[in-house]
């Protein structure tokens, strides 16, 4: 039996698929543990296998010559031995490989990447993959079978190809993964509406969800209470700066709250003037993650920055991991997001310019691509907004990939210079903002600042890495990027989409996971902050570092 399976396998899938699985070894964005390393290696070996199953083929049917008798069984016997002194070699290097990240991220080394643990997963997921993919050609055979009582040979070839992608597209598109939307859904939308025991409706009546708001707060979603809830007092602020400081409006808009985005986009203005939040010298309009989260290292910090004379307003469109929502509904978060803006700009341009706030935008990650989204630059052209903050902004971010792409001869994808520096700027955790240079190198009437990590996968991953290495290998590497990286075809976009996934699993700092300190000083560039010494600043820095402060972006996940 064990022979039979043996020569059942292709020696040719066996050599591609063992150089996947040590290409998969490999360390890329983020650091993996022994679990997310087996899974990947298995579909690595199982891609390459696939790859290597085809090749042979494709040999066959051109008619080329093959190894038989005793140079075949000697083939194999070279094979096996090949395969395994690769895969133990490979094996021996993920620890060094891996702590090349861990070490660049302040994690403490690991000793071993439990080769064994990982084998014996990758394997488990390698048999999985080539079950499913036999089970397929079984059905592929049996319905071309039944093509050929009806139909010329070369048309039941292509009948029965066909009609197994459509069949086997419906059960896993149509039936498990539509299944698995609803459930997910359902999970999340519970969640969201849950209220927590330990949290109870604001007392204070220019808090939102107060008696005296326009919004309920069993209607705010579980993200929207702790946004009201969280943040610093104007007695924290003041005691922090030793000044006088006043306490920070908060307004966040459910999805529960009104059936539209215009009517709960209203709502929110609505309940923006009630609380005075037009009456601070900072506003800042929020774009919330799929969650509707909204990350307290944004806020808090540019609230302590202006003394707490800050409002700022976020708008839900979903309750769903921002991976999930974009599955679902992709388009909504920025329809709403644009309702916002729409309602906030439009009456922010009717007050005073000299009395009116400095309005700003804010989002982290699917927020920042959605706050993009929310207005055209050219149509504020008359009358810019101030500015914006946006931080990990995802790969799809349209604005984002336009500057990028457009950045200055020289500088690097992971912190580019756009043109003189004018109009934007990007920012990373070493606070290295792209020097602006020529001789309008001072602000214009917006100041657009990206916050990006160069290990943040959600930023920096491309499709293309397929087929070619991504720039952001290119050297200079970001300080945060390991030297071990290498580029491996297929490989590097498998090893992509995991660190998609563990983003928010970074340490701090790191990934997609990002610091009070970094945001202090992105606020500063945006907002012009003049009025704190660089002793001050390091104080609140450390302060917004303790550990109560360090809630990171796993609501997201």
């Amino acid at each position: 039996m064990k022979r039979e399976l043996w020569h059942s396998l292709s020696a040719g899938g066996l050599v591609l698929g063992t150089l996947f699985f040590a290409a998969s070894l490999s360390p890329t964005l983020l650091p993996r543990t022994f679990l997310t390393q087996g899974l990947l290696s298995g579909c690595s070996l199982a891609a390459g296998y696939g790859i290597g199953v085809f090749g042979v083929w494709l040999w066959d049917y051109m008619e080329l010559a093959r190894l038989n008798g005793r140079f075949l069984r000697a083939a194999y016997f070279a094979t096996a031995t090949g395969c395994a002194i690769v895969a133990v070699v490979s094996l021996s290097q993920a620890a060094r490989w891996q702590n090349s990240i861990r070490e660049l991220m302040e994690l403490e080394p690991v000793d071993t990447a439990h080769p064994l643990a990982v084998s014996l997963i990758a394997l488990t997921v390698f048999a999985m993959l080539i079950a499913l993919a036999r089970f397929f050609r079984l059905t592929l055979r049996f319905v071309t079978t039944l093509a050929k009582r009806f139909l010329p040979a070369r048309v039941s070839n292509v009948v029965g190809v066909i009609a197994t992608v459509a069949l086997f597209w419906l059960v896993i598109n149509g039936l498990l993964f539509r299944a698995f939307l609803r459930v997910a859904e359902a999970s999340f939308r519970e969640y969201d509406a849950g209220i927590e025991v330990e949290t109870e409706p604001p007392l204070d009546p220019l808090k939102t969800g107060s008696r005296a708001s326009l919004l309920a707060w069993d209607k705010l979603g579980r993200a929207g209470r702790e946004f009201i809830t969280s943040g610093p007092t104007r007695e924290d602020i003041s005691v922090l700066s030793s000044r006088a400081a006043l306490s920070p409006v908060r307004v966040y808009v459910g999805l529960r709250s009104a059936d539209t985005p215009g009517a709960r986009a209203k709502l929110a203005l609505e309940e923006l003037k009630r609380v005075g939040g037009f009456e601070r010298s900072v506003l800042i309009a929020v774009t919330p993650t799929g969650t509707g989260w909204v990350d307290p290292a944004a806020i808090d910090s540019i609230e302590y920055l202006h003394g707490g004379n800050v409002a700022s307003v976020a708008l839900q469109y979903s309750y769903l991991a921002s991976w999930l929502y974009l599955l679902m509904d992709p388009g909504y978060g920025a329809d709403v997001a644009r309702a916002l803006f729409e309602e906030i700009y439009g009456y922010w341009i009717t007050l005073p310019k000299d009395r009116r706030p400095r309005l700003y935008l804010h989002g982290i990650s699917l927020g920042a691509r959605n706050s993009e989204q929310s207005t055209d630059l050219i149509e504020v052209l008359g009358e810019p907004f101030d500015g914006a903050l946006w931080s990990g902004p995802p790969y799809s971010s349209r604005l984002w990939r336009w500057l990028t792409d457009r950045r200055n001869p020289g500088s690097p994808v992971w912190l580019p210079r756009f043109r003189d520096g004018s109009f934007v700027r990007f920012t990373n955790q070493h606070g290295e903002a792209a020097e602006p240079s020529g001789p309008n190198a001072a602000w214009g009437p917006v100041r657009i600042v990206y916050l990006q990590y160069a290990s943040d996968p959600a930023t920096f991953f491309d499709y293309r890495s397929l087929y070619r290495e991504p720039e952001w290998m290119l050297p200079p590497r970001g300080p945060d990027v390991s030297p071990q990286v290498r580029w491996y075809p297929v490989i590097t976009l498998f090893q992509l989409m995991l660190d998609m996934f563990m983003a928010t699993d970074a340490p701090i700092g790191f990934g997609h996971v990002y610091a009070p300190a970094h945001y202090i000083e992105a606020w500063q560039e945006v907002t012009d902050v003049r009025d704190w010494s660089a002793e001050e600043i390091t104080r609140l820095k450390q302060h917004l570092s303790k550990p109560r402060h360090r809630v990171v972006q796993r609501r997201e996940g």
